[in-house]
């Protein structure tokens, strides 16, 4: 579930953000209506970090065993199939 809050309740409701963040691991702060920032618990910034390093290192495994080196426009066309 997606909890938005104004960024005025990080400085006055802070309780109340720290509280839904260890219930949700997350919440999307805004400033005027516009999304501005995310503030994560600990646990949540440790897997995201996690699962990039695990990636980034599967694709430094992989580019040491393949010679094959693409350009830009050819990932992102790939992607975008």
């Amino acid at each position: 579930m997606l909890d938005i809050r104004p960024v005025s309740d990080l400085r006055n409701k802070f309780v109340d953000i720290e509280e839904a963040v260890k219930k949700n691991g997350h919440v999307i702060l805004t400033k005027n209506g516009y999304g501005s920032m995310v503030v994560l618990s600990i646990e949540e910034y440790s897997r995201i970090i996690n699962n990039v390093e695990l990636s980034l290192d599967e694709a430094d495994r992989q580019a040491e065993t393949d010679s094959r080196r693409l350009a830009h426009a050819e990932v992102f066309d790939g992607l975008r199939k």
